[in-house]
């Protein structure tokens, strides 16, 4: 029996390592860039690995990172978090965490990020294991901590600045969102994302990302409010439980695109 679940195990691992094996070329350079700025942002080289492997939450460091260089406010720094986070509660509506024991969920809930949420989005991930579902996350964040120390140790080696690498967090959430849409073929979420965006740029140029996040929402929910008033089915209506999620993929990109433009 024992042989069996090792086995398994084994199994499991090592379809967690394929599924998450490009998702990690992008996640380690880019772990790699922001232990580069912690250190530049004058942090010891090991608060990269603290950040990254207690907050785990990708986009909400990149801010963190500057909100504690500047001596934020902790209840400015608490507030931000909520909001930026506050698509996680979305993404748990429909996040498999039923396939994964009880003492996973922990770590399971913990790990759910914009990257670990668009991969079991699809329908070739309705058949993954609680194991399964567990070490890619794992994976994940393996990926993640292990660049962000990598890049704090060589940038506590490199004399200058580098600029541009906080885009890298941009570029990744654009990837997602159009993996995303080529799944659900949902054109207009990420035409509202776009249009929560601009108009949040146009209307409160200093606080771009919660009125942007904060449009989409209220925007997400007209649409499905509208939809279910006339009985028109949601996309992949047969193969999620809650339909309105299907647009939610769109959000991180609205939020990095929302946080590169409010840094200038």
């Amino acid at each position: 029996m024992r042989g069996m679940r090792a086995r398994g195990g084994a199994r499991d691992f090592a379809a967690a390592a394929a599924d998450t094996a490009s998702v990690g070329l992008s996640l380690f350079p880019l772990g790699i860039s922001f232990g580069v700025l912690v250190v530049h942002a004058g942090l010891t080289w090991w608060w990269a690995t603290v950040f990254t492997a207690v907050i785990y939450a990708g986009s909400l460091e990149f801010l963190l990172l500057g909100l504690v260089a500047s001596v934020t406010p902790l209840g400015q720094i608490a507030i931000t978090a909520l909001l930026v986070n506050l698509r996680h509660v979305f993404y748990a509506l429909s996040f498999p965490l039923s396939r994964v024991r009880p003492l996973g969920r922990v770590y399971a809930t913990f790990a759910l990020t914009d990257e670990a949420y668009a991969m079991t989005a699809g329908e070739h991930a309705r058949s993954w294991s609680g194991a399964r579902i567990l070490w890619m996350q794992a994976l994940c964040q393996g990926y993640w901590v292990g660049g962000a120390t990598l890049g704090a140790l060589a940038g506590s080696l490199i004399p200058i600045t580098l600029h541009g690498l906080d885009f890298a967090l941009t570029a990744l959430f654009v990837v997602l969102t159009i993996d995303a849409w080529r799944t659900q073929r949902d054109l207009p979420a990420p035409l509202l994302a776009a249009a929560s965006f601009a108009l949040a740029a146009l209307l409160t140029p200093g606080q771009v990302l919660p009125a942007a996040m904060a449009l989409f929402t209220a925007s997400l929910l007209i649409r499905y409010a509208l939809r279910h008033r006339a009985g028109s089915p949601a996309p992949d209506e047969h193969r999620r439980p809650v339909p309105a999620i299907s647009a939610v993929p769109a959000v991180p990109a609205v939020a990095a695109v929302a946080a590169a433009g409010g840094e200038g």
